[in-house]
C-alpha cells in the first residue's frame, strides 16, 4: 500500500524521481516493522511464568502476623506458578532488614515480599531509610485487611466510644493506653484517635499485647488498641469490652461491634493491612501475574477462612489501587508523627 500511494503521490508531484520515492517506500516498509517489533516488545506477556523457585521475603520473624499472612499464601502459590515458593524471614529494625533486601534484589520477578502497614509509617519515625518506600518497589496487590479494636476493661464505665470520648475529656491526662511499641500501627492508631476525637490520654509502653491485655484486664489500663488475632476470644469470653474497630468498614469476625468512625469520631480509619511487594523494576508481566494468581487465591474459601482466623478480611485490589494507598498512608502517618512528636531515631 506504501508504494501505490507513492505512485499516487507521482503523478502530482512530477518533480520527485522515481528513485527517490521507492527510497520513501522502503524506509517507511522498515520504519513500519521495527515499530511492530517495538509495540510488541513494550507490552507485557501474559503468560510470564517463573523459571526457578521464588523468594518470599518476610521482614519480620516467624510466628507474627505478617508471617502468618505471608505462609498462608505461600502454602498455595506453588500450585499456581509451577516453582517453589520459599519464605525467608528477614526480621529486625523495624523492618527495615528484610525491606531492605526485597528492594536491592534482582528485578527479575524470582523476589517478592510481604509488606504489611509499617511499611508506610517507618518513613516518618526513622530519619535515613536505605531505600524509598515507593520508588524502590512495584506494588503487586493488597492481602486484606487486618483491623485493630478499642477494648476496655471489664470495669470501665466507658460502653461506647462516645462514652469513652467523654469520660476521657471529664478527667483529661487522667486515663491511659497501652501500645507496644513507639512509632508501629497501634500507637498511632491511639495517637489518630487522640487527635481526632481531641482528648489527653496518655501512653503507656509495653513488650506485647499479651502483658498489655492483662493489665487491662486488671484495670491498671484505661484501653488498648488491640490486634484482632489476639483479642477476639477475651471479647467474646466476656473479658473485655469492645468498643469499636478501627477499619472503615466493621471486621467479620467482630460484625456486631461497630467501627470508630460510626460510633462517634468521624473520619477515623487504620487498617493494619497486608500485601505483596516486588522490587522496582520488576518486569509488569510478572507483577501482573502474581496479582492475578493472589486475586484467584483470595477468593477460595479455604484461604479466606484461614486468613480470617488470624483476624485478616482478604481484600484484593490491582497494583495500581495498593500503590496509591501507599503513597496515600506515607502523607496521612507523616500527619499524624509530626503532630505526635514521636521519633524513633
Amino acid at each position: 500500500m506504501a508504494v501505490k500511494w507513492h505512485w499516487a503521490l507521482r503523478r502530482d508531484l512530477p518533480h520527485v524521481s522515481r528513485r527517490v520515492l521507492l527510497r520513501h517506500a522502503a524506509c517507511a516498509g522498515f520504519t513500519g516493522l521495527w515499530l511492530a517489533a517495538w509495540s510488541a516488545q513494550a507490552q507485557p506477556s501474559p503468560n510470564w511464568s517463573p523459571t526457578r523457585p521464588v523468594r518470599m521475603v518476610v521482614p519480620f520473624p516467624p510466628g507474627g502476623a505478617v508471617d502468618v499472612v505471608g505462609r498462608i499464601i505461600a502454602a498455595r502459590l506453588p500450585e499456581r506458578l509451577g516453582q517453589q515458593v520459599v519464605v525467608d524471614n528477614r526480621g529486625g529494625a523495624y523492618a527495615i532488614i528484610g525491606t531492605e533486601i526485597t528492594a536491592k534484589a534482582a528485578p527479575d520477578g524470582h523476589t517478592i515480599a510481604m509488606v504489611a502497614a509499617g511499611h508506610t509509617i517507618t518513613p516518618s519515625v526513622i530519619r535515613k531509610l536505605p531505600y524509598d518506600p515507593i520508588k524502590d518497589f512495584a506494588a503487586i496487590g493488597f492481602v486484606g485487611n487486618g483491623a485493630f479494636v478499642l477494648v476496655v476493661g471489664p470495669s470501665s464505665p466507658a460502653k461506647s466510644v462516645s462514652e469513652f470520648v467523654a469520660l476521657a475529656k471529664s478527667r483529661p491526662g487522667k486515663l491511659n493506653y497501652a501500645h507496644t511499641g513507639y512509632g508501629n500501627v497501634a500507637h498511632l492508631s491511639a495517637e489518630l484517635f487522640k487527635a481526632l476525637a481531641g482528648v489527653d490520654i496518655q501512653d503507656v509502653p509495653y513488650k506485647g499485647g499479651g502483658p498489655a491485655l492483662a493489665d487491662l484486664m486488671g484495670g491498671q489500663i484505661s484501653a488498648f488498641f488491640a490486634g484482632m488475632a489476639s483479642s477476639s476470644a477475651l471479647i467474646q469470653g466476656g473479658k473485655i469490652r469492645a468498643l469499636g474497630v478501627t477499619t472503615a468498614r466493621r471486621a467479620a469476625s467482630l460484625p456486631d461491634v461497630p467501627t470508630i468512625a460510626e460510633a462517634g469520631v468521624p473520619g477515623y480509619e487504620v487498617d493494619g493491612w497486608y500485601g505483596m511487594a516486588a522490587p522496582a523494576a520488576t518486569p509488569p508481566a510478572a507483577i501482573q501475574r502474581y496479582n492475578s494468581e493472589l486475586v484467584a487465591l483470595l477468593a477460595l474459601p479455604e484461604v479466606k477462612a484461614r486468613l480470617l482466623v488470624a483476624g485478616i478480611d482478604a481484600r484484593p485490589s490491582t497494583p495500581a489501587e495498593f500503590q496509591s494507598r501507599i503513597a496515600r498512608d506515607i502523607a496521612r502517618w507523616a500527619d499524624v508523627v509530626k503532630k505526635a512528636k514521636i521519633a524513633v531515631e
